[in-house]
């Protein structure tokens, strides 16, 4: 279900980096996927990752390169914040991703409290 109002995406850390690493095709799937968020829908293929924190979502992608994750949190009114993108290259996540993910939200949410 999409909104009316649009919001901004900010790439935390160096995840813009990280996403313009994947290979041309996943990168502009991530792109639209992002884009759809942006609009305040839901992506194609997404999971919730509790784990991580509350609101954080997993985008997945999969194509002929292979298996990548966009990893964001879309509840703050302001704008969606892009925490961690990667390939993933085993059936289960890699704990340095999920980890960097974490630390990028905790991060958010610090700077977010201190602002307030």
């Amino acid at each position: 279900m999409g909104t009316d109002k649009k919001k901004k995406a900010i790439f935390e850390g160096n995840s813009l980096d990280e996403l313009l690493a994947f290979p041309p095709p996943a990168r502009e799937a991530a792109g639209f996927q992002i884009y759809l968020v942006v609009l305040g829908r839901d992506p194609d293929d997404w999971k919730p990752m509790k784990g991580i924190g509350a609101g954080v979502r997993e985008i997945r992608i999969s194509g002929a390169d292979g298996q990548f994750r966009v990893v964001y949190v879309a509840k703050f009114d302001e704008a969606i914040h892009v925490l961690h993108a990667f390939a993933k290259k085993t059936q289960k996540t890699p704990q340095r991703n999920l980890d960097m993910a974490a630390a990028r939200y905790k991060a958010l949410v610090k700077r977010r409290r201190e602002r307030s």
